[in-house]
């Protein structure tokens, strides 16, 4: 569990954030979910909402911090205490993904410039396992790391207005999902029929943070097959348990 020199600093008058080495890494990511398990089953004297970051946690308190340096101390201990973490479980998820260039409108640019051919761009992007960092900018955008990078492209300068649900897109040395309809500044290479985000499930997002994405080329006619299932929500997500 240790073995950061981690960053305790004050967030207002009821928050303290605690940082990591700022780089994206699979090791911070361990280390980080490890504490943010224990504070979570810490019996604090009083009530705190715990949120996080590639390499932050934030510990917001309902209640002023009266003495910041004894806090510290207390989340120090936590960090160093010999807490048995119970066995998560992780998964992998296959994401079906179409890159025919209807959807895949970017993917021309990525070829030219990174000098690659389109076929290349899809292999690469479809052979890795991308680590879930955390969601957020939208409810169900995963954060995800391990891009290739020969993939690496800058995002657009003038983002577009309007980006369609479930478009899969490269932005600098990062991919993701647009989990619903919106503004982005994404190269964008494909689309997916997968919804990331239902409001009306029991678990809105089905991803967390230390589970991984591959992404899996589909035909134009299998990707209009399963956004049919998905539609009458009789589709299921290719999944499987794997170590955290």
């Amino acid at each position: 569990m240790s073995g950061f020199k981690l960053q305790y600093k004050p967030f207002g008058e009821r928050s303290i954030l605690i940082e990591w080495p700022q780089v994206i890494s699979g090791n911070v990511l361990k280390s980080m979910l490890s504490y943010k398990h224990r504070l979570e089953n810490y019996s604090f004297k009083q009530e705190v909402y715990i949120k996080y970051a590639y390499n932050s946690i934030l510990i917001i308190y309902t209640s002023t911090i009266n003495n910041f340096y004894d806090e510290v101390l207390t989340l120090k201990s936590i960090y160093d205490s010999e807490f048995k973490d119970v066995k998560t479980e992780f998964k992998l998820w296959n994401i079906p993904v179409c890159y025919d260039l209807e959807f895949g409108v970017d993917l021309e640019k990525i070829s030219n410039k990174n000098n690659l051919t389109i076929l290349d761009i899809i292999q690469l992007h479809t052979s890795s396992k991308y680590p879930v960092y955390f969601l957020g900018f939208l409810p169900g955008f995963l954060y995800l790391g391990g891009l290739n990078k020969k993939l690496h492209f800058p995002r657009k300068k003038s983002p577009r207005l309007k980006v369609e649900k479930g478009s899969v897109a490269i932005g600098g040395s990062q991919t993701g999902i647009y989990p619903t309809q919106s503004p982005g500044g994404w190269q964008i290479i494909g689309k997916t029929p997968i919804n990331f985000f239902d409001l009306n499930a029991e678990k809105p997002c089905f991803a967390n943070a230390g589970d991984k994405i591959q992404f899996v080329s589909v035909s134009r006619s299998d990707y209009d097959s399963i956004l049919t299932k998905v539609e009458r929500q009789d589709y299921i997500i290719e999944s499987e348990v794997i170590d955290g």
